[in-house]
């Protein structure tokens, strides 16, 4: 179990991802020794301390920071108020004075704004994009264009899940996995191996 955590929190190191970046697009990663036991303990730590984040993104804390704003008028019945279609970006001006998007704002539906989102969480990226913007994608309703079908996020939410609110505390928790990861991985010591690996 050990070498598997330090495997996974090795495989989060900046340093590494840059010293072997020609080679993971091509190839199973190599895994180097570390020089020193401590960098070892280092980095099994962090991986068991990322293991847990992103294995239980479903159930950690929702980010508290984050502003939930609701109208007094939302519906009282959840599916209606936490029924979501398509998350947006709120919009700022720009310095060129056009409309850019605000990170730090999601509209989540007619309902509902998130507000005060730490642009850090933005940093964890899952698969070349933000976490949070594969849960903005994923979480909504979108319809394939060659066979119809139509995959509805709030189905899974109510049916599967059975709480309405599934897609927006999903979304707050992604904050909570995204600042946490990040905080481990910038806390990572430099990767100082035994034996360089071949190219």
């Amino acid at each position: 179990m050990i070498v598997t955590s330090y495997i996974y929190g090795l495989l989060h190191s900046p340093d590494y991802r840059s010293r072997y970046a020609d080679n993971l697009g091509k190839e199973l990663p190599r895994i180097p020794a570390v020089k020193t036991f401590a960098d070892f303990r280092a980095f099994s730590q962090a991986g068991r301390d990322l293991a847990h984040w992103h294995l239980n993104y479903e159930i950690v804390a929702c980010h508290p920071g984050v502003a939930v704003e609701e109208p007094m008028t939302a519906p009282a019945d959840a599916q209606r108020r936490y029924r979501v279609t398509k998350m947006k970006f709120g919009k700022t001006k720009g310095a060129s004075g056009k409309s850019v998007n605000d990170k730090s704002t999601v509209i989540y539906n007619e309902f509902i704004t998130l507000k005060n989102i730490p642009l850090a969480a933005y940093d964890y990226i899952v698969n070349g994009k933000p976490a949070l913007e594969w849960v903005m994608e994923r979480q909504s309703v979108t319809t394939d264009k060659d066979s119809g079908i139509t995959n509805d996020a709030n189905l899974w939410a109510t049916e599967t899940m059975g709480d309405a609110k599934y897609p927006l505390e999903l979304f707050l928790r992604v904050v909570t996995v995204g600042l946490e990861t990040m905080k481990v991985v910038n806390g990572l010591p430099k990767l100082d191996i035994l034996v360089e690996s071949s190219s």
